[in-house]
């Protein structure tokens, strides 16, 4: 009964999860301590607010909030990094009832329609306003 006690006991131990293997060391060399250079926050209590921050490696990120018509908090702002290639990215966006929209040249887009299908979506509209239906 021992042994069968001590055998689940060394199983639980071998399966247990390796912490310090699933997340990142920080102390190894290939990791290093970004500075902060910029933190400012701001928050007034009633749903107004903004922040900005900027890091030492390109990061920076900035925004207002306000106290939006339905409950909710308008926020509008942007962020800035610099991808592995070294090309800058930023994006711009807005949070609010009508919810959140990102503008930036890296969001990838779809490809415009071609005009036979652009002529196709024209006349199926035109028969759903004649009251044409297809079952």
């Amino acid at each position: 009964m021992k042994l069968v006690i001590f055998a689940c006991l060394v199983v639980v131990v071998v399966a247990a999860p390796q912490f310090g293997r699933q997340f990142p060391r920080y102390d190894r060399p290939d990791y290093r301590h970004i500075a902060i250079l910029r933190d400012n926050r701001q928050d007034s209590g009633d749903g107004n607010f903004n922040y900005e921050f900027e890091t030492e490696n390109g990061i920076y990120v900035s925004a207002v909030g306000r106290p939006g018509s339905k409950g909710q908090s308008n926020i509008q702002g942007s962020y800035r990094f610099t991808l592995p290639d070294g090309t800058p990215a930023e994006v711009r966006y807005i949070a609010d009832e009508f919810g959140y929209r990102a503008e930036s040249p890296q969001i990838p887009t779809p490809h415009p329609l071609p005009a036979h299908a652009i002529e196709q979506i024209r006349i199926a509209e035109d028969q759903r306003r004649r009251g044409i239906v297809f079952n």
